[in-house]
C-alpha cells in the first residue's frame, strides 16, 4: 500500500505535520504488512500558496500515485479532490511517519468518511465559531433618498 503523510521534515524519523494543505513536507511510504519497503519525501510546492493550497497539495498526492493519506487537518474541498482521486484520508495521532505509515496499513486509524473540514483530534467541524465580535463599524451610511418628504407641506 502506498500512503502519503503530511510532515514537518523528511524521512521516517520526522514529525508528522498536523496540517494538510500547507505542511512543509509529504513522506511517502511503501507499505507490506507492517513493513515499509520504500519511502520518498515531497516539498509541499503549495505551501506558499494564496489560496487554494490544500486542493494544489491533493492534486500533488494524487499525482504521486498513493492510495491512502494520513493528516491531522484537512479542508472539505482538498477531502473532496481527495474522494474524487480515490484516495483515503486517514486521521493521524501525531508522532513519527514511520508511526503513522504503521498505523495506517495495519488499520488502527480512523479513516474520514465525510466531507468537511476536520478540527483537532480529526473530528468534522460544525463551522460554529467563538467570535466575539460587535460588528459596530464607523461608517456614515449614505441614504438613498427615495422618499418623497413633507416640506412645506401642513
Amino acid at each position: 500500500m502506498k500512503i502519503a503523510v503530511s510532515s514537518q521534515g523528511q524521512g521516517l524519523d520526522a514529525e508528522s505535520s498536523p496540517i494538510f494543505g500547507r505542511c512543509p513536507f509529504f513522506v511517502i511510504a511503501e507499505v507490506e504488512g507492517e513493513e515499509v519497503k520504500e519511502i520518498k519525501s515531497l516539498q509541499n510546492t503549495a505551501v506558499g500558496q494564496a489560496g487554494g493550497a490544500g486542493i494544489s497539495a491533493a492534486q500533488l498526492i494524487g499525482n504521486e500515485g498513493v492510495e491512502a493519506i494520513v493528516t491531522g487537518a484537512m479542508g472539505p474541498r482538498a477531502f473532496g479532490v481527495m474522494n474524487e482521486l480515490g484516495i483515503k484520508v486517514f486521521v493521524g495521532n501525531g508522532g513519527s511517519i514511520e508511526k503513522s505509515v504503521i498505523e495506517a496499513a495495519s488499520g488502527k486509524l480512523q479513516e474520514l468518511s465525510m466531507p468537511g473540514p476536520m478540527g483537532s483530534g480529526g473530528k468534522p467541524t460544525t463551522g460554529a465559531g467563538f467570535g466575539a465580535g460587535q460588528g459596530r463599524g464607523a461608517g456614515a451610511g449614505q441614504g438613498r433618498g427615495m422618499g418623497a418628504g413633507r416640506r412645506g407641506m401642513q
